[in-house]
């Protein structure tokens, strides 16, 4: 990895989510990268992430009138992202698998779409392409040939696909389930 020598907080995140895309073979829209580097910025210093229950704080939000529901499916599809992006290796040990927080963060978002065409749809819809880029960020996030099978085959992970390319030295095909 290079050196980022940005001036603001801001401009190092946003250095380091192009610096992810490329690793990645991906180019996210402008709406999303600018989402990105501000998700990161808001949770630098948050390490209550981990803690939480999301799927508690998604049946929560449910039972809430439009303004606070909104704000906490937000909550959730961010904090979803960003475990399945920075955090994988973590799933493990609370015994999920990390399409369970895609899918759960994937449903808040588009539970907070008004139209299809919205920033929460095309955050749900390109998830995946986001978690990649994060996955990129974090150094220590690299997929063993198993998990990179799991998440090309469940959740169309470009990077799981590009990982499995390197470790066969060969085009990965998926099975068709019966």
């Amino acid at each position: 990895m290079r050196v980022l020598t940005s001036q603001t907080q801001m401009s190092l995140w946003h250095d380091l989510v192009k610096y992810a895309e490329a690793e990645c073979d991906i180019t996210l829209k402008h709406e999303l990268e600018a989402y990105l580097v501000t998700l990161l910025m808001r949770y630098t210093n948050r390490p209550e992430l981990v803690k939480r229950v999301m799927a508690m704080v998604f049946m929560q939000a449910m039972q809430y009138s439009a303004p606070r529901r909104q704000g906490l499916l937000q909550m959730v599809g961010d904090e979803c992202l960003l475990f399945a992006g920075l955090f994988p290796h973590l799933a493990e040990k609370r015994h999920v698998k990390i399409a369970y927080y895609v899918t759960l963060g994937r449903t808040a978002y588009c539970n907070i779409s008004i139209k299809t065409n919205d920033l929460y749809a095309s955050l749900a819809r390109h998830f995946v392409s986001l978690m990649d880029v994060l996955q990129a960020i974090n150094q220590d996030s690299h997929l063993l040939p198993l998990e990179a099978y799991e998440q090309w085959q469940e959740l169309g992970s470009w990077r799981a696909y590009r990982i499995l390319e390197e470790y066969t030295q060969g085009l990965p095909f998926k099975l068709n389930k019966r």
